[in-house]
């Protein structure tokens, strides 16, 4: 096992209930370490540019008026194979088919409001931080 770096978002509507705590106790427990966390507020520009692999498909305009809609916390989150691990404690994209106990599960509401965003690779990870982070915010 290598010690990864994956970059984590608390979608709009996990901070609107409060949630931002609990979501980050499930990472701690299962032993990823937050090095970079901030409280930002999406522009419809930043949200287009993250999103940018996304925009021939039909759900595009959706996610980005969608994550633009409040704030979201974007943090890095670093650990033994913290991509699969982080994958693993959100669970499945859609909450109805996400395991019990992982965040999209007990937190999301739909597909979209679905309370979290991790990386999905290697290459995503390290596109993604540097999209949101310098190395001197990481902190590790």
């Amino acid at each position: 096992m290598a010690v990864e770096r994956t970059l984590s978002i608390i979608k709009p509507d996990a901070t609107r209930r409060g949630l931002t705590g609990r979501i980050n106790a499930r990472f701690e427990e299962a032993g990823l370490r937050i090095v970079a966390q901030k409280r930002i507020k999406l522009t419809r520009e930043i949200a287009e540019n993250f999103y940018e692999v996304h925009k021939d498909r039909s759900f595009f305009e959706d996610l980005c008026t969608f994550m633009t809609s409040g704030p979201v916390v974007v943090q890095v989150l670093e650990g033994e194979d913290a991509i699969v691990r982080n994958r693993e404690i959100m669970g499945a994209t859609n909450p109805v088919n996400a395991e019990e106990k992982t965040i999209r599960k007990e937190f999301g509401e739909t597909v979209e409001a679905n309370s979290a965003h991790g990386s999905d690779s290697p290459e995503t990870a390290a596109r993604e931080i540097v999209f949101f982070f310098s190395e001197v915010e990481i902190v590790g």
